[in-house]
């Protein structure tokens, strides 16, 4: 079966998109990128899978055809209908489907740490403890400096926690530096 143009529907040229999964449409003339199997591109005829002999290793998906590879990601046995070839490995079905083509775990991300949030909190609770601030304050500014391009978190925030981390932060530095110096300029004035 074509494969449709993503503008016009009309079928692209398979021997474009067995180069390099890019094809122009010979209708319209748009450029079409498309990521499938190669074989989906093969003129072969189907393939035969043979049954498992009584000791000879089984397909993981197919118990009564006989394995002609191991997955190269999780290693179960795979018969040639389930076989999928990435590069020079094979691969099982249910790992191109969790992997999407590549060895990444199928497990998204459940949580993330929120940077923010921290770098706002931190200067805000030593307040409590304010020698903590001589701390916390750069902390705060180098925190939110280094995590600024971070993905936030896995829902839509913005990055008014960093701003106001930031202001925070600069607040207390420039306190602490302007309580030394101060102090020293108190000690030279009474030792002199």
């Amino acid at each position: 079966m074509p494969l449709p143009c993503a503008r016009c529907d009309a079928p692209l040229p398979e021997w474009e998109l067995s180069g390099g999964g890019q094809a122009t449409c010979t209708s319209c003339g748009s450029l079409n990128e498309a990521r499938i199997f190669p074989a989906a591109l093969r003129t072969q005829a189907p393939v035969q899978t043979e049954s498992a002999l009584e000791g000879e290793a089984a397909c993981f998906d197919h118990p009564g055809k006989r394995a002609v590879a191991a997955c190269g990601h999780c290693g179960r046995f795979v018969c040639a209908l389930c076989s999928v070839e990435f590069g020079e490995e094979l691969w099982c079905p249910s790992c191109v489907a969790a992997g999407a083509g590549s060895a990444r775990n199928a497990n998204p991300d459940t949580g993330r740490p929120l940077y923010d949030s921290m770098a706002l909190i931190a200067p805000l609770l030593s307040l409590w403890f304010w020698p903590m601030t001589a701390i916390t304050g750069p902390g705060a500014v180098v925190l939110s400096v280094l995590k600024w391009r971070e993905p936030l978190s896995l829902v839509r925030r913005n990055r008014w926690r960093f701003v106001a981390a930031i202001v925070i932060g600069l607040s207390e530095t420039a306190g602490w530096v302007l309580l030394v110096g101060y102090l020293i300029a108190r000690a030279r004035a009474g030792g002199g």
